[in-house]
């Protein structure tokens, strides 16, 4: 909250890349993942149900915060658009701060280097860290850039606008379908299908994609697929951890893959100025996303070998 109100007074780059960039993500990071946690604990048997409708939060926030933003400017001008925003947040955070509860009490250990080191030389978890560090490539590429491609396109700006909100409309539906259908056929069972079909969506659809309805159903197909990428981070972390080492486990998957968040746009920005262009970020995509969910689908073969009917 801090952040954002630090941000409505920006008036140079550094200024916003600090207080927004540095000062909120660190906040965001704070709530998000100790609240992520928590989960684990309350759930047994449907947990990934739980987890779907958790991430729906998220995706109903990406559909009411680009649209929200984008009037309070007209009405109100950027700085007041932010402390909106950050009041907003604020109250929401009050009631998250008053009903997050640990199913178990906290105990505080220390966390030594061999504890941090050895999910390193488990297979499985190097391939499933592996597998969502390059996803997270691809992912964030139609995110960042579809309503940049969709202007080049000669869309309609005041629907161009609503691109994101599509995407994240689609998504909240797709979190929770992935959810529920990981309890009943294998959380990478059901990631793998979607994040396949993420891929598939960005190479068969988005590269040849030049029109207002292909761009649109695109940006709902895409929403709905990688939705899983969200809902079923944590579960899939959970399904090959100790209870005890969840939190910092799915920690360092998160750490790790917003490296690849942080690189892959000035990565696509540098292609799209060079010669590949449109289509080469969009294969760079497509190719990156096939590749994670690969090495997604090897950490479940590592456990179930070749059996496909397997629930896992």
């Amino acid at each position: 909250v801090f952040g954002l109100m630090m941000t409505s007074l920006g008036k140079e780059y550094y200024q916003i890349l600090l207080a927004q960039g540095v000062c909120s993500a660190l906040g965001v990071s704070a709530i998000f993942q100790p609240a992520l946690s928590t989960i684990h604990g309350w759930f047994d048997k449907k947990r990934g149900a739980a987890f779907g409708i958790l991430a729906t939060g998220s995706s109903l926030g990406g559909v009411i915060f680009p649209i929200l933003v984008t009037r309070l400017i007209r009405e109100v001008g950027y700085g007041w658009a932010m402390r909106i925003c950050a009041f907003l947040i604020l109250s929401l955070l009050i009631v998250a701060n008053l009903t997050v509860r640990d199913y178990h009490p906290p105990r505080p250990q220390k966390v030594t280097g061999a504890q941090l080191l050895k999910p390193f030389l488990e297979l499985e978890f190097v391939l499933v860290t592996t597998g969502f560090f390059l996803f997270t490539f691809g992912m964030f590429v139609p995110i960042n850039y579809l309503p940049v491609q969709a202007l080049e396109a000669g869309m309609n700006q005041n629907l161009v606008q609503y691109l994101i909100p599509i995407l994240n409309a689609a998504s909240l539906f797709g979190r929770i379908f992935s959810g529920i259908m990981g309890d009943r056929i294998g959380r990478y069972n059901i990631f793998i299908i979607v994040c396949y079909l993420t891929g598939i969506w960005i190479l068969a659809l988005w590269i040849p994609c030049s029109t207002t309805g292909g761009i649109i159903a695109f940006s709902a197909l895409f929403g709905f697929t990688s939705g899983a990428y969200v809902s079923l981070i944590a579960p899939l972390v959970a399904q090959i951890s100790p209870l005890p080492e969840i939190g910092f486990r799915t920690g360092i998957v998160f750490l790790l893959s917003s490296i690849g968040g942080l690189t892959t746009n000035p990565i696509n920005g540098a292609i799209l100025d060079g010669l590949g262009g449109w289509s080469g970020i969009k294969v760079f995509a497509g190719v990156f996303c096939l590749a994670g969910t690969t090495f997604i689908l090897c950490a479940r073969m590592h456990r179930t070998g070749y059996k496909l009917a397997v629930i896992f």
